[in-house]
């Protein structure tokens, strides 16, 4: 299934995509694509709905996040050798993990805002999934057991706030819009090997970062597992994977964004978003 959430910020109802691929409502079928619905008791409901007999959704509605109710969006760092090396950072021997605020989080197609003082936004396209099924200290054999599905994620980025404004990364991770997911999440039933999607993403038609997920260092049961050994992961919680080569940092000289820049991320199979950037008011 691909499940996803349309209408306007703060008031989105749940919806799917129908075999022919068109946006069918679930309002009154299930209250939101939140943790309840991602649950396994959830998922098999949602499978025994006729979608073909639901109301379409209104062309061009808004998309918004495809998940509700986040309760941790939990993000890993420098999970790419490549990436990592153009950074100019150590291949970590354990995955970096940092917390990505919630109010980052938006619609797949909403403006990106550059924040005020902002000189350095960066992109970076990544592979997220969604916890399905509580997990604590769970083995990687029996990891990817607890992921409800996978989404398209942009870690929008503003790198002079993220490094040389002290501290830890989460204030140049979690600026309101730098958190895009979506358009939809597809069940994992629908994604038989993780570890095997093509990530893109342009900047003005160019293509700037061009990877595959079996080139991370540490994979999806991996990083549950790893995870799962520091905090409890709860249904909803949303984990984005880290991405390859080719942001803005990683240019000779730095290649940031700007007013008018407009983005297209997409993992393979699990659809395309389209940010333009704007400045903050």
């Amino acid at each position: 299934m691909k499940l996803l959430r349309f209408g306007e910020p703060g008031r989105e109802r749940p919806a799917a995509l129908d075999a022919a691929g068109a946006m069918r409502d679930l309002t009154g079928r299930v209250a939101d694509i939140d943790a309840s619905a991602l649950s396994p008791a959830g998922l098999t409901a949602l499978r025994g709905i006729d979608l073909e007999s639901l109301p379409l959704v209104a062309a061009g509605s808004r998309i918004g996040p495809c998940v509700a109710g986040v309760g941790k969006f939990i993000c890993i760092g420098l999970n790419y050798t490549d990436h990592a090396k153009e950074a100019g950072m150590d291949v970590p021997k354990e995955p970096p993990i940092f917390l990505k605020a919630n109010s980052s989080i938006g619609g797949p197609d909403d403006d990106v805002v550059l924040p005020r003082g902002s000189t350095a936004g960066d992109w970076e396209v990544e592979l997220g999934f969604a916890i399905g099924t509580t997990a604590a200290y769970v083995s990687e054999s029996d990891a990817l057991g607890h992921v409800a599905g996978y989404f398209t994620a942009n870690d929008v980025s503003e790198r002079n706030f993220q490094l040389n404004r002290g501290g830890q990364w989460t204030k140049g991770k979690s600026c309101d819009t730098f958190g895009p997911i979506g358009p939809w999440l597809v069940t994992a039933d629908e994604v038989p090997d993780p570890q095997k999607l093509r990530l893109q993403l342009t900047v003005n038609g160019q293509t700037m970062q061009s990877g595959s997920t079996a080139n991370m260092i540490f994979g999806v049961a991996f990083l549950v597992s790893y995870l799962s050994s520091f905090f409890t992961l709860h249904p909803g919680d949303i984990v984005s994977t880290g991405t390859p080569a080719g942001v803005g940092l990683g240019h000779k000289p730095p290649l940031y964004l700007k007013a008018g820049d407009r983005m297209t991320v997409s993992v393979e199979g699990l659809g395309e978003q389209h940010q333009l950037v704007v400045a903050s008011t």
